[in-house]
């Protein structure tokens, strides 16, 4: 039978029948429906909304089923909303919606509750409790006693409903709850939902659980570590043996280290941050690593330098065979060191090709200076932080490798190697070459600052000393350095040098006993004339430990007892011959000249070929040319067609021929202007049909005028035609004050003529005179020898 009631609808909750709740009521529709209920029999009807945030719900907004219940308190709060305590009573569904004034009400039909009994009813009620006590364990929210009263209640409908209340879950799943009219299937329900809560307490217990024993270790460790700091500071105070804590220990060092006075201001600044700061936290460290490299610079530590002059002499003539400008320079600073005391590190250079023993001479510097040594190899740095050091507003800044280099060296007057300089890059990333302005400055770098320290590292003591293979650096820091230059070794001090250092080295690196390898004198000269073609002594090493592993693998099978190479059985040990060791053309040859080239690794010979083709007049050029040596060919073609007539050439020859010259090996870069001489001898012979002859090698710019202009690289250059088996070299007649530098066994393995003209060049290169020169003072090309040397075969590499 159908009841009018006033409602009450709910926002966020869901009453069930048999439970007491106080509810806080602000809208005016819903304390005018309590006052009316107040003012008749006290009852309500109590129906939860669909969306919480409606403010005057119709009957779409309200879900059909709710429940009527009693107003047992009503308390008027001063802020106008109330309080009311409500008890459910039963089931009810939501009728039509009447408007009563200022209230809302509806007819409402209860809803009879269903009896459930049976065996698996109060099984089911039984699980529900216990699962119900497991969840109040896990939810502090709910009263202690809850579970315990649960426990007496027999009826299954009003033990779900009550244990429905009771639990947080979604307004939507209370409200099919309340829907639910089979209690049996409701407590399945509840267990069900009571099942998903219980899963997410657990894993939020695990987690505060693990957080409080995260902050419990770490509180404890910070309370042992303040013990532990205190009973330090009682022991040290009573002068008994421990170790006394890490501020004390810095405190110590910054009194007894000889900082400068800006050093110590910042190293007692920082100290003084550190106290004040907890000592877990990362300010902390970065303060920490900070006074570690500022105190672990050497501030006031020298090594003593040796001073006898003598002795430095005979460490660098027992380390190194020639280089004889290098230990000259190294011996007069040492004497100036020796004289004054005091001398501002001077920046020595070496320039040379790869394996003249650039690196080591650094090593040997050291030992005859007494000097601790260090080696920084700057190939492919691209950083300038690299240099200066990063800032200390980065995480995981370091100091530049300057400053870690020197409190590794643990002196503050080592030798610093700076090994490859000429392969710094240069990028987005900064210019590492111009970092190094400050270091190699001896004005400046006294006061060289490192953007991780910030304070000045005086570095005037450090003697720098850079190897590069090239000169290829920018002019600045050229400027700061003095150049000593490492040419090639000669064949002689090739074999001296292999004989002195690289055998031995190789035979101790190899295990080999004594007398069980020899190389004899003629099996070495002839492993470097016909297996290495370089300016150093790398590839001979190589070359030796390969004999020597060949050596040792036939002593070991029992095939021999001991090894000694000769040039004859040389092959069988280092297997095909690589180079051909002798003149490059076997017979003089029409349009080939033998030309000398400067690389990187040493000099080189250069083969000029030329042929005419049916053409006007133009010359074509390959070879892999670089635009100074084309503009050089043009140059040379210009010259011959001015002066055409006065080499016996007809003009009408260049009416029908181009020239075509070559310039082996095709696939080598080539460049410069050294080749002039060469390029216009090779073209005028092609012209005149007149071989060259093939023992002549020459170098020199040429001009339009037909003068000889110097070249650069004569010692290397000279070097190759030796090696080349060439007798005469024809050279720049200003280049002649350069031949004081040249090796005594260079100049008397080779004629060297200096020439000025092109017209002198040809006279010598030619075999027979041209008709129309004028061949005076011809006494230098008929002391030339014929002097036909046989090759030894091979092919030229360069």
């Amino acid at each position: 039978m159908t009841q009018t009631f006033p409602v009450l609808p709910l926002r966020d909750i869901v009453v069930f029948p048999h439970m007491i709740v106080p509810l806080f009521v602000g809208r005016d529709k819903s304390v005018a429906a309590l006052e009316a209920a107040m003012a008749a029999d006290k009852e309500i009807f109590l129906v939860a909304q669909l969306d919480p945030a409606e403010d005057d719900p119709k009957a779409d907004d309200l879900y059909d089923i709710g429940v009527t219940a009693t107003v047992l308190q009503l308390l008027k709060l001063p802020d106008g909303t109330v309080r009311v305590l409500v008890e459910g009573k039963q089931r009810g569904r939501l009728g039509t919606l009447l408007d009563a004034g200022n209230y809302v009400t509806t007819d409402v039909t209860p809803i009879e509750e269903i009896e459930a009994e049976g065996t698996e009813v109060s099984a089911l009620m039984r699980s529900v409790v216990d699962q119900f006590e497991n969840y109040a364990k896990l939810n502090r929210k709910l009263p202690a006693e809850t579970a315990s009263q649960l426990g007496e209640i027999d009826d299954a409908s009003r033990l779900a409903d009550a244990v429905a209340g009771n639990i947080s879950i979604k307004v939507a799943d209370k409200q099919a709850l309340l829907v639910e009219g089979d209690p049996s299937r409701r407590l399945e329900m509840v267990f069900a939902f009571m099942e998903g809560e219980l899963g997410v307490l657990q894993v939020e217990k695990k987690i505060k659980s693990r957080v409080k024993r995260q902050m419990e270790k770490t509180q404890r460790e910070y309370y042992l570590n303040e013990q532990l700091k205190a009973i330090q500071r009682e022991l040290g105070n009573e002068g008994e043996d421990g170790d006394q804590d890490e501020v004390a220990e810095l405190t110590q060092k910054i009194a007894t280290l000889k900082l400068s006075k800006e050093a110590r201001t910042k190293a007692t600044a920082e100290l003084k941050k550190l106290k004040t700061m907890a000592p877990m936290s990362a300010e902390a460290t970065v303060v920490r690593n900070y006074l570690d490299v500022l105190l672990g610079l050497p501030w006031g530590k020298k090594s003593k330098l040796k001073k006898d002059i003598a002795a430095a002499q005979a460490i660098l003539d027992e380390d190194h065979y020639a280089l004889e400008k290098v230990k000259d320079r190294i011996v007069e600073y040492l004497a100036v060191q020796a004289r004054t005391n005091k001398l501002k590190g001077p920046i020595l250079c070496l320039v040379g090709p790869p394996g003249v023993g650039k690196t080591s001479l650094g090593k040997s510097i050291a030992k005859a200076t007494g000097r601790e040594f260090i080696r920084q190899s700057l190939g492919g740095v691209r950083d300038e932080a690299e240099i200066r050091g990063h800032r200390r507003t980065y995480i995981g800044s370091l100091p530049g490798k300057i400053v870690t280099n020197l409190k590794k060296a643990g002196a503050a007057n080592p030798l610093f190697l700076l090994d490859e300089i000429d392969k710094l890059g240069q990028d987005f990333r900064g210019d590492p070459a111009s970092a190094l302005l400050e270091v190699l400055d001896p004005e400046q770098n006294s006061k060289f600052n490192d953007h991780y320290l910030e304070i000045d590292v005086d570095l005037s003591d450090v003697m720098f000393v850079c190897t590069a293979n090239t000169l290829n650096l920018p002019q600045p820091l050229l400027d700061r350095m003095e150049i000593i230059r490492l040419e090639g070794y000669t064949e002689d001090e090739k074999v001296e040098i292999a004989e002195r250092h690289l055998i031995a080295k190789q035979i101790e690196a190899h295990g080999l006993k004594d007398g069980e390898f020899t190389l004899t004198p003629e099996g070495l000269r002839a492993l470097i004339q016909r297996y290495t073609r370089e300016a150093g002594v790398r590839t001979l090493e190589r070359e030796i430990a390969k004999l020597a592993r060949k050596a040792l693998r036939q002593i070991l099978e029992g095939k021999v007892t001991s090894v000694t190479i000769t040039p004859d059985n040389l092959h069988e040990f280092a297997g095909v011959q690589k180079f051909r060791h002798g003149l490059s053309e076997e017979e003089n040859q029409i349009g080939a000249v033998t030309g000398l080239a400067w690389t990187e690794v040493g000099g080189e010979l250069l083969t000029i070929e030329s042929v005419t083709v049916p053409g006007k007049g133009a010359i074509k050029l390959t070879g892999k040319l670089g635009d100074v040596m084309k503009e050089s060919a043009e140059t040379a073609m210009s010259f011959i067609k001015a002066r055409a007539p006065s080499y016996g050439i007809k003009p009408s020859l260049f009416h029908r021929k181009d020239v075509h010259v070559h310039l082996p090996e095709g696939a080598v870069p080539k460049d410069g202007p050294s080749a002039g001489i060469g390029l216009v001898t090779c073209i005028v012979s092609t012209l005149t049909g007149v071989p060259v002859r093939r023992e002549i090698a020459m170098t020199g710019e040429v001009t339009l005028r037909g003068r000889v202009l110097p070249i650069g690289g004569l010692k290397e250059k000279l070097l190759a035609a030796l090696r080349g088996g060439i007798t005469t070299v024809l050279i720049p007649q200003e280049n002649e004050k350069d031949l004081a530098d040249i090796p005594q066994n260079i100049k008397d393995g080779l004629k060297i003529i200096p020439v000025t003209h092109v017209d002198e060049v040809l006279r010598l290169a030619l075999t027979d005179p041209l008709e129309a020169i004028d061949w005076t003072d011809a006494d230098e090309l008929a002391a030339l020898p014929p002097a036909p040397i046989t090759p030894a075969g091979g092919e030229l590499h360069h």
